[in-house]
């Protein structure tokens, strides 16, 4: 899939009923959480290997010595790709309907959001949409922040402290506010032609 391609969730036709996803695929869900909440959502952050493995076990890619802390909230593990050394800090929520990619030392802050899926807005039923989230090498999203669906943050881009990102971050840039724009240039990263 060509990254910022947006998506439909095609393979989870609605249901009868109005149920967005199939019965396998909720019980999937399902399942992951109750082993998260009974084996993971507890440990103390000395066990951040144990984990990761469970991630793994529900199909992530979770790359060395990357940090998952308990209190994050993934809403779908086999949609998650961590890199060397990344992080999702307490209490971020991962909502990711479509792939979210994190890079190489990429740091997602406490309580931000990463939110793959909407809902079309010209569409009197309100169908699901969905678009994958990149965050390259480096990046920081920061505390509280919010990364909206189709979101590309190039490397060492930074989201500040409860700004809302809708659009794509160039490489280095500090985007700030809501609608997130750029406030300046990290020294030392700035885009490269």
């Amino acid at each position: 899939m060509k990254v910022g391609t947006k998506i439909t969730p095609d393979a989870w036709p609605p249901l009868e009923g109005g149920a967005s996803f199939p019965l396998k695929h909720r019980a999937y869900r399902a399942l992951f959480q109750i082993v998260w909440l009974a084996l993971a959502r507890w440990t103390p952050p000395f066990l951040n290997p144990w984990r990761c493995l469970i991630l793994k076990a529900f199909g992530a890619r979770i790359g060395k010595a990357a940090m998952v802390y308990s209190s994050a909230r993934i809403w779908y593990p086999a949609h998650l790709n961590m890199g060397h050394r990344a992080t999702l800090g307490p209490r971020v929520n991962c909502y990711n309907i479509a792939p979210i990619h994190l890079g190489a030392y990429a740091v997602i802050s406490q309580d931000a959001e990463l939110v793959t899926g909407s809902h079309d807005v010209d569409n009197p039923a309100h169908s699901l949409t969905a678009a994958p989230i990149v965050i390259g090498p480096s990046c920081w999203v920061a505390a509280g922040a919010f990364v909206g669906p189709g979101v590309v943050m190039e490397a060492f881009s930074v989201l500040g402290a409860r700004s809302v990102c809708f659009s794509a971050c160039r490489r280095g840039g500090i985007y700030v506010g809501n609608p997130a724009s750029l406030l300046r240039e990290r020294k030392g990263f700035a885009a490269q032609d």
